[in-house]
């Protein structure tokens, strides 16, 4: 299969939440697709096992968490595992983003979308149907993800 008709899976991690989008190299597109609940036991594969079945990627992005200096921390360390495990467990290489600031930048592009015409202000969902779920941020981040990887690569 030549490189540019590879689908993707894009992970965003995070110790409390993994957001999840895949895309398609030709086209260069990528679609938010869910949010993973993640913990301190470790990550549940059971999802990430049903989607990689559902999908069949050939190749995974993950977001690399980096301070503003560009340094590593703990989240960074734990990231690189979960990358580690995935290429370990379905046999796939797995390429890195930086991905400081893509929770920020979804944020800000899910808020933008919901503008209120009449009033001109940004809403913020409030309890139930008003307010950005972190868990949308966290799937539209690792569409940022994968769309920034696709910008990075050579042209074919």
């Amino acid at each position: 299969m030549t490189s540019s008709l590879r689908t993707l899976l894009a992970f965003d991690y995070g110790t409390k939440r993994i957001g999840v989008a895949v895309g398609q190299e030709l086209t260069k597109s990528a679609t938010p697709l869910i949010t993973l609940n993640n913990s301190e036991k470790g990550t549940d594969w059971y999802d990430i096992d049903h989607l990689v079945k559902e999908w069949r990627p050939d190749a995974f992005v993950v977001g690399l968490p980096l301070n503003a200096d560009g340094s590593e921390h703990a989240v960074s360390r734990a990231a690189k595992q979960f990358g580690d495990q995935l290429q370990a467990r379905y046999n796939l290489p797995v390429y890195w983003v930086d991905e400081r600031l893509t929770s920020v930048e979804a944020e800000s592009m899910i808020a933008a979308s919901r503008k209120d015409v009449k009033s001109g202000r940004q809403l913020r969902k409030k309890a139930g149907s008003r307010r950005i779920a972190k868990a949308q941020i966290d799937s539209a981040a690792a569409r940022l993800i994968l769309e920034s990887w696709f910008n990075q690569r050579p042209q074919s």
